[in-house]
């Protein structure tokens, strides 16, 4: 190049929030520059390193591998003042490498302190293989000219340079509009000549183009909670810090400082790191003397075989699939990583923890069953094993576990405790900008109002479509959005800005399922991070991490998993046996009769409502049902008609068809369908003569949808067929269908193994009812507490007792008594572990409390104190001793005083051997107890929730026919006309307008469905402010709208008092319409008719998938008992009018 240089301090997305170049397009702009080489240098971390080196190569380019590093003077560990200097590091070689991922590691754990940070020492200890240079003007040397304290700048200068050696510190110059830059600038170039340090020159890239510095200033806004018009917000100060061309770099530079610019050529034609890729990195597995993994591997799995078939003689079938599936396992060399898995997953068996029976395509695998890592037969049900791990494609299997929820740590220490703490790493996920997210971001920092905002994020499709994937899709599809976009200068800008930062990196977390367990310690192989106090993670998300060849793992935490442990539990300890879900029967015709019912409440995966109206319309009665309901409920399938065809060829309704007859064996549980991918890959080998392996290539391309290895395949596949007697065109048309449902296939092994854990659920719904949803809704526990109580309701709804807590009776979490649900101790506010333990071991102990006085002697007052005890009397909890709450609450200052006193000197006496005193239980006040309301509160305020009843429940029949919808089915009220709601006030708030100063409420109703949040703005707060009454019913009008859960912007709101004088009664007439004729309909009105009155009718149309709701104005009726009593009888039920 005539005019050499090379970007060496450059920022990409992954200084979150700060940064805004993607790495793709950093590796483009270089090359398109005329480049050959580009530096990534983030913020204290690494996170973009692989994802940057990749890029890179693919564009020709070689990447640099570095990071702006914080150092503090006073030591890595200094936790006074935030000395936090910037530094910029490069990787020259490997070593440099990984020093530089030692020093990010030991900056964002042991150094972490509001920045990563590194210091002297650690810089000296690791300096090997590194080049450094003074970074901007957050470096030490810049900071010591600023403050004009020059000497300690030359010192500093050469203390870098002796730390890291000849030509390996450079003094770095920028050019930007900072009135400092220009001083440090000179004060750099003097020193450069006076210490004999080269110079190089930066820009400090943080955006490609200058026109990118006003949508990057507002990404700085949603970095720190700011809007743009605050004066006193963080912001860059010019448009100076984009990716310059180096002509430009030439141009502010070459004249001067020439030397500048060839020196950053010279650097990157330094540096030669290449990460290792395509070698596997597992951890030392301790084996048994004399043996190596695949004997270890073989002899483990020829014992499990035999155990799960409960035979010494496996058929053959066994023993060929386990030979032929091992000798591809050693040749692929992979017999550790199995021996590793099966170890862990045996540890946890080993301590109770709930595994789950397979997850992904590792069900698959004979192998996997045989050594426990899964609990599916896959020759029973026809699962593939090349589906998981295919000899035409050499990496790294992936065993995938559910473990329950509760257990999940447990298992990880385990794994610590074996591998070594520095050998064991969680791994990091990037949360990035979603459309409708960045839109509602960039609003909040534009201040445009947020019902503006959130209008438009709403016309952008909450999931992608083929159409629409991102928020320029949405501006070409959605002419809404296109209008406003072009109607409105703000909203243009909104979108613009939106567009720009959309799938941008916003934040980092800690991957809720993935684990690394490498052979050295983890930092020296990656660098990593802190989550917390404790929790260490990579700072490689998981493509990269595997790319690497580091051994990762899902554990992910399932919470059914729990509720399946905690029922079979509670049917051992309600004295109905011990049930091994692994030997129920696959048939239970009770289980498939609850299922054909739509009864599909807490059963894992059915229980959505658009599951459950295929549950119905399907009418599962075989496990082949259950496989296929997972599979089929996805948009593909429910969009393509595979669903239709598959419940019509059940049925009967219509012919079964395969595409050719060598191809029935393998679609009849399907009924024709092409559902699974295991399909794909088996009608290739039928027709085409494909190995499965080679149709597991197949299968995989037709996913990526190719055209020219499509093409390819195409022509293998046709030829194929012929010479399997199928005519070529005919070959041709089957390939082109086969293509066209593999899109929409699913992994069959997953969808048995999760079919499995759905008919669990279902079987023990269906055999133990109450067992099993004491269990469901003890897993709530935690949850937001109306939304415990909604499930609640669901499980009285569907005809079981749930009752408020007992003291003698219930344990921690919901407890079964007989055929009843009892709410657990632990739901009551106060009531800690210490408490619910102290007060279980009481009983079992000494026996049932037989009494008030009873208890309070038998308990500890320390741990069970009086706060405790005045929340175990409101929730009820007292009530199968004394049912007057207000006695007992009037009683406990001097029954836990005396109490008190009591155990005291029992305790004194028994330390010196006096004899016990008598005490006599304290008189019981005579107190008139609360009302039912009254008894509803205390719940809701011990609890949070209301259990023995609901307040609303008084109210629900009256007030049902002057609302629109119940405040449950708000977020599903789609008429252009505000809808009309009632519910209790719960709380309310007033509260002030950050921008305008004004007032303004905020309150919360509920009815007994659920709550809703309600905004009340302007006049309206004015006017409704002194008639709101916490306790008290209102009738709510507004138009619903959905921005992190469901609110109202009330129009009008009206009292009790007011409601029947203010708003139109409606009859509600509720027809189960499913199946019904035309004709039915022309009765049910003929005989509405006969009733005329004044109310419009509400007419409910309440079919298997959906309810329809419709306001019929035409003809007004009078809802008598004569009419309710003639709509039963002509409907046979299915209709009823209030």
């Amino acid at each position: 190049m005539d005019k050499p240089f090379v970007h060496l301090h450059v920022h990409s997305e992954y200084s979150l929030l700060d940064g805004a170049n993607k790495c793709s397009a950093l590796a483009a702009t270089t090359r398109d520059m005329g480049m050959n080489a580009v530096a990534l240098t983030d913020h204290g971390v690494m996170f973009g390193c692989v994802e940057f080196y990749n890029k890179c190569n693919e564009a020709g380019v070689k990447p640099i591998l570095g990071c702006e590093v914080y150092v503090d003077p006073n030591g890595h560990t200094c936790r006074e003042g935030k000395s936090q200097n910037h530094l910029i590091l490069l990787a020259e070689n490997e070593e440099g490498y990984y020093n530089l991922t030692k020093l990010v590691s030991i900056a964002n754990t042991d150094g972490f302190y509001y920045k990563p940070r590194i210091d002297h020492e650690l810089l000296a200890r690791y300096s090997k293989g590194l080049i450094c240079s003074s970074a901007c003007l957050g470096g030490e040397i810049p900071q010591f000219i600023i403050q004009n304290n020059i000497e300690a700048a030359y010192d500093r200068a050469r203390l870098y340079s002796d730390i890291m050696g000849k030509d390996n510190f450079f003094l770095e110059i920028q050019s930007n509009i900072i009135p400092e830059q220009a001083l440090v600038n000179k004060t750099l170039v003097e020193m450069s000549k006076k210490l004999d340090l080269p110079l190089i020159a930066t820009n400090d890239a943080h955006y490609l183009k200058r026109s990118d510095a006003e949508w990057h200033d507002i990404l700085l806004c949603v970095q720190t909670g700011s809007i743009v018009t605050d004066e006193k917000r963080y912001r860059f100060t010019g448009s100076d810090y984009y990716f310059r061309s180096p002509e430009e770099m030439w141009d502010i530079f070459g004249g001067e400082l020439p030397d500048s610019l060839t020196n950053t050529q010279l650097i990157a034609d330094r540096c030669e790191v290449k990460l290792k890729t395509g070698h596997y990195y597992l951890p030392e597995f301790p084996l048994p003397p004399g043996e190596t993994l695949s004997t270890h591997l073989r002899r483990l799995a020829a014992e499990g075989l035999r155990r799960r078939l409960k035979t010494e003689e496996p058929p053959q079938e066994y023993l060929d699939r386990l030979e032929y599936e091992l000798g591809i396992i050693e040749q692929m060399e992979f017999p550790g990583y199995f021996c590793i898995v099966s170890d862990i997953i045996m540890a946890a068996k080993a301590r109770d923890i709930p595994i789950g029976p397979g997850r992904g395509s590792a069900a698959g695998s004979l192998v996997a069953y045989s050594l426990g890592i899964t609990d599916l037969d896959p020759i029973k049900y026809n699962l593939l094993f090349e589906r998981f791990l295919n000899p035409e494609r050499i990496s790294m299997p992936d065993i995938d576990t559910d473990v329950s929820d509760k257990g999940r740590e447990e298992l990880i220490a385990y794994i610590v405790e074996k591998y070594g703490t520095d050998h064991v790493s969680q791994i990091i996920t990037f949360g990035r900008m979603k459309s409708r997210g960045a839109i509602k971001d960039v609003g909040r920092a534009l201040n445009i109002p947020i019902a503006e905002v959130n209008a438009i994020a709403k016309l952008i499709p909450a999931m992608p479509t083929p159409e629409i994937k991102d928020i320029k899709g949405a501006l070409e599809h959605v002419p809404d959005l296109k209008a406003a976009y072009d109607g409105k200068p703000e909203i243009k800008k909104l979108v613009d800005t939106a567009m720009n930062i959309e799938g941008l990196a916003r934040h980092c977390s800690q991957h809720a399922a993935g684990v690394v367990i490498t052979p050295k310690p983890t930092s020296d192989m990656v660098p990593v991070r802190k989550f917390g106090e404790n929790q260490v993670a990579t700072q490689y998300s998981m493509e990269p991490v595997e790319k690497l060849g580091l051994v990762k793992m899902d554990f992910l935490g399932l919470r059914t998993l729990s509720v399946l442990d905690g029922a079979v539990k509670n049917i051992e300890s309600n004295g109905k046996g011990k049930i091994d879900l692994n030997e129920i029967p696959i048939d239970d015709a009770k289980t498939y009769e609850m299922l054909q019912r739509g009864d599909t409440l807490g059963v894992f995966q059915l229980e959505s409502s658009g599951m459950t109206a295929l549950v119905r319309r399907l009418r599962p009665d075989c496990f082949e049902d259950m496989i296929a309901l997972v599979a089929l409920y996805r948009p593909g399938p429910l969009e393509s008609g595979m669903v239709d065809t598959y419940v019509k060829c059940k049925h009967g309704e219509d012919t079964v068809r395969y595409l050719h007859p060598k191809l029935e064996p393998y679609m009849k549980d399907t009924y024709g369908v092409i559902l699974y991918q295991e399909q794909v890959m088996q009608s290739a080998q039928a027709l085409a003569g494909y190995t499965l392996g080679e149709a597991d290539l197949l299968r995989r391309a037709m996913g990526k949808k190719k055209k020219e290895v499509m093409e390819k395949e195409r022509v293998k596949f046709v030829e194929g067929a012929v010479k399997n007697g199928v005519d070529a065109a005919n070959a041709g048309n089957i390939f082109d269908i086969i293509e066209k449902f593999a899109g929409y296939g699913f992994n069959k092994s997953h969808s048995a193994a999760y079919g499995l854990i759905a008919y669990w659920t279902a079987w023990l719904k269906a055999n133990y009812g109450p067992e099993y949803l004491a269990s469901y809704l003890s897993s709530l526990i935690g949850s937001k507490m109306e939304v415990l109580g909604q499930y609640i309701r669901s499980v009285r709804d569907a005809g079981y007792p749930v009752l408020p807590p007992d003291i003698n009776e219930s344990r921690e979490d919901f407890t079964v008594v007989g055929e009843v649900i009892r709410l657990g101790l632990s739901a009551i506010a106060k009531v800690g572990d210490a408490a619910v333990a102290n007060i279980i071991e009481s009983r079992e102990k000494a026996g049932r409390f037989t009494s008030f006085w009873d208890f309070l002697t038998k308990i500890d007052t320390r741990q069970v104190n009086k706060g405790v005890i005045e929340n175990l009397i409101k929730s009820g909890a007292f009530d199968g001793l004394d049912p007057n709450r207000a006695r007992l609450l009037a009683a406990v200052p001097q029954f836990v005083d005396q109490a008190s006193r009591q155990a005291q000197n029992t305790n004194q006496a028994s330390l010196f051997g006096d004899e016990d005193e008598e005490y006599l239980m304290p008189e019981m006040p005579e107190v008139e107890d609360f009302s039912e309301r009254q008894k509803l509160d205390l719940e809701k305020e011990s609890m949070g929730l209301y259990i023995s009843g609901h307040p609303f429940d008084h109210y629900e029949e009256q007030v049902s026919p002057y609302i629109t919808c119940p405040i449950s089915e708000l977020g599903r009220w789609q008429s252009h006309q505000p809808a009309v709601t009632a519910g209790l006030l719960s709380s309310v708030a007033e509260k002030f307008s950050k921008t305008s100063g004004n007032p303004y409420g905020t309150a919360v109703f509920e009815d007994n469905s659920g709550t809703v949040d309600v905004m009340i703005f302007g006049s309206r707060w004015t006017q409704f402010k002194p008639i709101l009454q916490a306790g008290s019913l209102y009738f709510l009008k507004g138009k619903p709208r959905e921005d992190r859960g469901i609110s109202i912007m009330a129009d009008d709101i009206f009292t009790e008092e007011e409601y029947k004088s203010k708003l139109e009664r409606r009859a509600i007439v509720t027809v189960e319409c499913e199946g019904l004729s035309d004709k039915f309909y022309e009765e049910m009105f003929r005989l509405l008719t006969k009733h005329p009155g004044k109310s419009e009718i509400i007419l409910k149309l309440v079919g298997a998938e959906e309810t329809t709701v419709s306001l019929i104005k035409r003809i007004k009726i009078n809802v008598t008992e004569e009419l309710k009593k003639e709509l039963v009888e002509y409907s046979n039920g299915l209709a009823s009018c209030i």
